[in-house]
């Protein structure tokens, strides 16, 4: 009998519980393909630069299409979009499996597919965050928020390593084939979910203006200030997927196996994080998320001092705690203050904000990292999360104390 007070109290929902473990295993899919592009790229290129490029682009489309994305949330049936995201998510993946195994993968193959899985993920985001309140109800979506990042984090913590392996063994290739085809384990629990049982809060806006959203936010400096923290913390901290690269590659001097453990050993603290976030669905404000914010940039800026391997790896799990109880926070506050007319377009800032800076932020990282060091970049990017975090929380406090009073 599962608790209704406890943390794992979502899966008392049944529509939740089918669609958690299809989850699970995309999302071990998902990683193991991004350690596999990671990888297939600088076998391509040797350079951190492309690396930070391709990532770049993957990331583009989430800051053109996110909020188009939020708006059809709130437009049209989640479920019935969801099943084209994962559908144009899988044939992407099939077709660079396809492309490496037979040897005529290009560079400029993996620019193009990079874009169009962003395109399909950035559309897909907003609508999975949005549909995530309709299956649990606003009562349990704090908790299932976390449950879900504890399942994505899960598939962080087995996809590297199991993409490690199979590229030390076999090469890159497989990865993008078993990803292509975790999409299907989506689909076919999206299409056992009960309609009856969802919890919907509102109908279908058919006029859902995105501009009504952004003058919400403006009006809310509670969800302003935990947006404008996102975005730092994502745009320059959140980016261990091209740290672990170029510290495993440039500084180390490490293989694919090395390199996709990194990757897992990330997610033990994300997955902490994550699993302590499910009991602390109260501590959750703006100050909190501001704080933790802080001292996620304090822990980036020490696992580029790390002197060996094996302190880097040390510094990693709490980094990766840090940053994901962060994330997690900001999420689940977002999702649970907004009106639920208003909730897909929300999301759709949100993760605009959240992603959006990848694009600039990947690329910067990589050119910097080949002009002053890979240390001294991942160093400098900690520091912007920590002071950005003090300088917002300065500037913002007074009125984040009257919203609260209010």
């Amino acid at each position: 009998m599962i608790n209704p007070e406890g943390s794992l109290r979502s899966f008392q929902h049944r529509n939740f519980r089918i669609l958690f473990p299809a989850n699970a295993a995309s999302n071990i899919g998902t990683w193991a393909q991004r350690v596999a592009q990671d990888w297939l790229v600088l076998e391509l290129t040797h350079s951190g630069r492309d690396l930070g490029l391709v990532t770049g682009l993957q990331f583009l489309p989430a800051l053109l299409l996110s909020l188009y994305g939020g708006r059809l949330a709130d437009r049209f049936n989640k479920r019935l979009l969801l099943y084209i995201t994962n559908l144009g998510g899988g044939v992407v993946a099939l077709l660079m499996g396809i492309l490496v195994m037979t040897n005529t993968i290009q560079i400029w193959h993996v620019y193009v597919l990079a874009l169009i899985l962003g395109i399909f993920t950035a559309i897909d985001a907003p609508i999975r965050q949005s549909f995530t309140s309709e299956m649990v109800g606003k009562s349990d979506l704090a908790n299932a928020v976390s449950l879900n990042s504890a399942n994505f984090n899960a598939g962080r913590l087995i996809g590297p390593g199991i993409s490690g392996l199979l590229i030390a063994w076999f090469g890159t290739g497989p990865s993008f084939i078993i990803n292509a085809f975790s999409y299907i384990a989506v689909i076919i629990a999206l299409s056992a979910i009960r309609d009856e049982e969802l919890h919907i809060e509102s109908a279908p806006q058919i006029d859902a203006k995105i501009r009504e959203a952004w003058a919400y936010v403006r009006k809310r400096t509670d969800i302003f200030a935990v947006m404008i923290t996102v975005f730092f913390a994502a745009t320059f901290g959140l980016n261990f997927q091209v740290f672990t690269a170029l510290m495993a590659t440039a500084v180390f001097d490490k293989g694919p196996a090395s390199f996709g453990s990194l990757g897992s050993i990330v997610a033990i603290g994300s997955l902490s994080g994550a699993l302590l976030s499910a009991k602390l669905d109260s501590k959750r404000s703006p100050r909190f998320i501001i704080a933790f914010a802080a001292l996620f940039g304090v822990s980036v800026s020490l696992t580029a001092i790390a002197p060996t391997y094996f302190t880097y790896m040390l510094t990693l799990p709490i980094a990766g705690a840090l940053g994901l109880t962060t994330m997690i926070a900001a999420n689940s506050y977002v999702q649970t203050k907004t009106d639920p007319a208003l909730r897909g377009r929300v999301m759709g800032i949100y993760l605009t904000i959240f992603l959006g800076g990848t694009p600039v932020g990947s690329p910067l990282i990589g050119w910097l990292s080949e002009s002053i060091g890979t240390r001294q970049t991942i160093f400098m990017c900690g520091v912007v999360t920590m002071v950005s975090s003090a300088l917002i929380y300065l500037l913002l406090r007074e009125r984040l104390f009257a919203s609260n009073q209010n």
